[in-house]
């Protein structure tokens, strides 16, 4: 049996139990940096299966590793994230979340069930392959500063370096049985935006005694919301979005504060750089001229997510030979954002889609209350990651 066949045979073998796995996850849900009991559930496992493993990694994470032959010649690494949103369940499903408030409404119970079917089948095909494999279980991908960045800064990329990192996102715009991909830049970088207005509120009567907290954060919202369309690249997609303001005033009175908070992501650093500067220019500028001040926080998250060109072009070609042409689909850029980005900054990364719909009924959308996948597409997420590391590892 050909290597792609018996791939194909182990996930089928184990498909059962990894659906079994995803059901646990998905009916105890933790939220970010507090999967403690999803990380002893990982170490059960891992401990049973009897798998070499290191824990406590950002407190909650964990690395494992299978080892082929001649372990020492190549490193590749896989990632999965562990953690869930808050938000109230509403499917009607045995496994439905026993956590009240919080869910795996964005399918990272599907990521961590599917790269532990992943390693499964590597274990079983030791022998079949050169090198060692990192299995990454990342705490926190919801909620910055990321579960990422905190692992890197421990070291879970050295000792050994991996050549390479995959990681696969539930995708339920796609069917499943496919996958799909992007070369370059795929995901925005993300920063969170605070701005609070002060000044002497006061009766709204009376303009000429206060400074007009609300007309001058008015001012800057609309102000802000030009800065991508006036200095931003015009091939550069960006989004600066204010979406929550707090003026606590009344009818006739104007508060002495107003906050705002807002988004900002971009799809190249430089351009990150300069409209952070022009964010503080264009709203001290407004607040000063009128009397007012403001105090700006601009909370750097992830950074822009980049599939290499080349391991990106190998892993196309690897998941075609493994579904078939017709399986495998280019993706368009996204503006939300991944922290596994960070990884992406450091060493070669590939970050791909995996479709988890039923091929005739779509799911909810991500991050909805009744977002849910269609199991079968654990079977397509365990074989064609194990298949890309595979022949990533045999061959140069």
């Amino acid at each position: 049996m050909d290597l792609k066949n018996k791939i194909k045979h182990l996930s089928e073998k184990y498909f059962d139990q990894v659906t079994e796995i995803r059901r646990h996850l998905h009916k105890h849900p933790e939220l970010s940096f507090k999967e403690t009991e999803t990380s002893k559930f990982i170490i059960s496992l891992l401990k049973e299966w009897e798998i070499r493993f290191e824990s406590g990694i950002a407190d909650t994470g964990i690395v494992a590793y299978i080892v082929g032959k001649n372990p020492q010649k190549r490193t590749i690494a896989l990632r999965a994230d562990m953690d869930a949103l808050p938000v109230v369940e509403k499917n009607n499903v045995p496994y439905k979340s026993v956590n009240n408030g919080v869910m795996h409404a964005c399918g990272h119970d599907a990521h961590t069930a599917s790269i532990l079917g992943t390693l499964l089948i590597l274990k079983d095909l030791k022998s079949d392959f050169e090198g060692t494999i990192k299995f990454i279980f990342q705490p926190a991908e919801e909620k910055l500063p990321g579960g990422a960045k905190k692992m890197i800064e421990e070291g879970v990329l050295e000792n050994p370096i991996p050549e390479f990192i995959i990681g696969q996102h539930v995708y339920p715009e796609l069917p499943y049985g496919k996958v799909g991909f992007k070369k370059g830049i795929y995901m925005a970088s993300t920063d969170e935006l605070y701005l609070t207005i002060s000044g002497k509120g006061g009766h709204a009567a009376m303009p000429d005694k206060i400074t007009n907290t609300v007309l001058i954060a008015s001012q800057i919202v609309v102000a802000l919301q030009k800065i991508p369309q006036e200095i931003a690249p015009k091939d550069v997609p960006t989004v600066l979005t204010i979406g929550k303001v707090i003026a606590n005033g009344a009818t006739n009175v104007v508060p002495n504060e107003v906050f705002l908070e807002g988004t900002f992501r971009t799809m190249d650093e430089n351009n990150r750089i300069n409209i952070h500067q022009e964010i503080d220019k264009v709203a001290r500028n407004i607040a000063e001229k009128q009397g007012a001040k403001v105090d700006i926080n601009i909370k750097k998250g992830y950074p822009v997510l980049y599939n290499n060109e080349d391991t990106t072009e190998k892993s196309i070609r690897y998941a075609k030979e493994y579904l078939g042409e017709e399986n495998v689909v280019d993706l368009g850029f996204r503006m939300t954002a991944e922290d596994f980005a960070y990884y992406s900054q450091i060493i070669p990364a590939t970050f791909y889609r995996l479709g988890t719909s039923d091929r005739d009924n779509f799911t909810d959308p991500l991050h909805s209350p009744t977002f849910n996948i269609h199991e079968k597409s654990l079977k397509t997420g365990m074989g064609t990651m194990a298949y890309i590391s595979v022949c990533f590892l045999n061959n140069q």
